[in-house]
C-alpha cells in the first residue's frame, strides 16, 4: 500500500510540470508584446510631424502600458515557474533581480496587484486624455474597474500582513 501511495504522491508532485507550457506560452505572448512595441514605436517615429499633442501623449501611454504589461508576463513567467514548478539557478547571477531572492506565492500576489493597479491607471490616464471621444459609461466603468483593484491590491496587503503577523507571533 505504501508503494502506491509513494507513485500518487509522486505523480501528484511531478503534475506541477503541467504549468511549464503555460509560462513558456506568455514568453511568446511577451516577445509579440514587444514586436507590438516596436511597431507602435514605428508608428510614432513616423506620424511624430503630423501628431497633436494629445495623439502624441496617447501613443507614448501605448508604449508605457506595453512596457507594463510585458513586467506583469515576467513577474508571472518567472516568479510562477520559481514559485510554483521549480527552482530557477541564478543564484550568482549578476543580473538576477533583487525581487526573485524574496519571491514567494505571497509577494508574487502582491506584485500581481500591483502591477494591475498600475496597467489600470495608465489606462485611466488615456482616458482622461481622450475624455471628449470617451462615451461617459465608459469612463465610469474603467473607474470603477480601477477602484475593484485598488480595494483589491488593498484588501490582499491587509490579509497577507495579517497572515505574516500570525505566523511571526507562532514563532515566538
Amino acid at each position: 500500500m505504501r508503494t502506491i501511495e509513494r507513485a500518487i504522491e509522486n505523480f501528484i508532485f511531478f503534475s506541477r510540470w503541467l504549468q511549464l507550457p503555460v509560462y513558456l506560452g506568455l514568453i511568446i505572448a511577451s516577445i509579440l508584446y514587444a514586436l507590438k512595441f516596436l511597431a507602435e514605436l514605428w508608428h510614432l517615429l513616423v506620424e511624430f510631424s503630423s501628431m497633436t499633442e494629445n495623439t502624441f501623449l496617447l501613443t507614448v501611454l501605448g508604449l508605457i502600458d506595453i512596457s507594463m504589461v510585458i513586467n506583469l508576463l515576467v513577474i508571472v513567467f518567472i516568479g510562477g515557474y520559481s514559485t510554483f514548478v521549480s527552482k530557477i539557478n541564478f543564484e550568482n547571477h549578476e543580473d538576477k533581480p533583487d525581487w526573485l531572492s524574496k519571491i514567494n506565492a505571497s509577494s508574487l500576489k502582491i506584485k500581481l496587484i500591483i502591477s494591475l493597479v498600475s496597467i489600470s491607471g495608465v489606462h485611466l490616464l488615456k482616458t482622461f486624455i481622450d475624455i471628449h471621444n470617451i462615451p461617459l459609461q465608459d469612463a465610469l466603468l474603467q473607474i470603477g474597474i480601477h477602484m475593484v483593484f485598488i480595494i483589491s491590491a488593498l484588501l490582499l496587503t491587509i490579509t497577507d500582513k495579517i497572515m505574516h503577523s500570525d505566523e511571526a507571533s507562532v514563532g515566538h
